[in-house]
């Protein structure tokens, strides 16, 4: 028996340690969540592009020079 008391002393303690440290959690309002998501969302697009076009001219010219000895 006082081991099952034990461990749901345990339990709480737990979830009261776990609910004030919840509690100490600073979350962003709206709009500073709206202005990260679209820096987030430039950025993405931007990196995208990048990655394409990078892509796009190594593929030419691993393409160039595979084709020069033909």
């Amino acid at each position: 028996m006082a081991e099952s008391a034990k461990k749901a002393v345990k339990k709480d303690s737990l979830w009261k340690n776990i609910k004030t440290e919840f509690n100490k959690i600073a979350w962003p309002d709206r709009t500073e969540t709206v202005k990260e998501s679209v820096a987030v969302l430039c950025v993405s697009v931007v990196l995208g592009l990048l990655i394409t076009f990078l892509d796009t001219i190594i593929q030419f010219g691993i393409n160039f020079l595979t084709n020069i000895g033909m």
